[in-house]
């Protein structure tokens, strides 16, 4: 029987890939679509695929998928029927698998299918702010779909990620109940709080009463922040510990690109893993040679 992630996870810290965006972006592609790197889903999904690969060899175990702005109705306005738009979704877990199958024998591998959050749909910056007005049952509604679409491919985990809003995860953690796949929540954060402002000690507490949660923490916030997050993660949450994340900058939506100075995040990697992350990488900004760094950090603070 294959080893599960979360398995996996008590023996030790295991390696995330990096910004597959941002990998797909220094290759030349044009991401500046609403889809974002989903498009290439459809698009060019060898390119997808390709950066997977380069994860791999980078030292990455689990391949995140490029579905974090995916949805059917996104995929409807760029002319797909909406059984083409599932297929497309669903795909995402198919190229990640297809790209670990060309890595036999390195070991276990496994397929995260990204579940980005409601702001990263409306691609205007506002999974770095929360609170979209909607309810819980309007939340529920949005994710719980694309969720499923998810779920029937067949991926390790699925990765909701990029929260800025602990009433967001509580519908996430609904949307989850039900699909038989185990998930890991991961917030994006600023300072001790979510980017809504709660404190971080009752947002990681919400995953408490979800078997299915297999870790909690953070991605796409600053390399700083993130230290600062791991143990309280662990502490609220008594889950394994989750930490990817960007270089620090800032995201300036309205010029789509992001600014400021930042933090490579390996320097601090092994940080995380001796405050007890169980799951360590990067995300945007984070390339295939900072996950190779992250990956011999990892190794060296296991070993020491």
């Amino acid at each position: 029987m294959a080893l599960t992630l979360a398995q996996a996870l008590a023996d030790g810290p295991v390696v995330l890939d990096g910004g597959l965006a941002t990998h797909l972006e220094s290759a030349g592609h044009d991401l500046s679509d609403e889809l974002w790197s989903a498009r290439l889903l459809r698009d060019d999904p060898a390119a997808v695929t390709n950066a997977h690969r380069a994860f791999l060899a980078a030292g990455a175990r689990v391949l995140t998928t490029a579905s974090y702005q995916a949805t059917v109705e996104g995929f409807v306005r760029r002319g797909c029927s909406p059984a083409q738009a599932s297929g497309l979704i669903r795909s995402s877990v198919g190229l990640a698998r297809a790209a670990a199958a060309s890595a036999a024998g390195a070991g276990p591998l496994w397929i995260a299918a990204s579940v980005g959050p409601y702001g990263a749909v409306l691609a205007d910056g506002s999974e770095y702010r929360g609170d979209y007005g909607l309810s819980h049952r309007e939340l529920v509604r949005f994710h719980r779909p694309r969720m499923a679409l998810l779920a029937e491919a067949e991926p390790d985990v699925l990765a909701l990620e990029t929260v800025p809003d602990v009433r967001e995860a509580e519908a996430l953690l609904d949307a989850l109940d039900g699909l038989g796949v185990p998930a890991w929540l991961s917030y994006t954060i600023d300072g001790t709080r979510t980017r809504a402002g709660q404190p971080l000690a009752e947002a990681f507490a919400v995953a408490a009463g979800h078997p299915d949660v297999i870790a909690v923490g953070v991605n796409c916030s600053s390399p700083v922040d993130s230290t600062a997050a791991v143990p309280l993660a662990a502490a609220a949450s008594g889950r394994p510990v989750v930490v990817y994340p960007n270089r620090g900058e800032r995201w300036d939506a309205h010029a789509r690109r992001w600014v400021g100075s930042g933090t490579r995040p390996a320097t601090l990697a092994g940080d995380w893993v001796r405050a007890g992350a169980r799951l360590v990488g990067g995300c945007c900004r984070v390339d295939a040679d900072d996950i190779a760094m992250i990956a011999r950090t990892v190794t060296a603070t296991r070993a020491g």
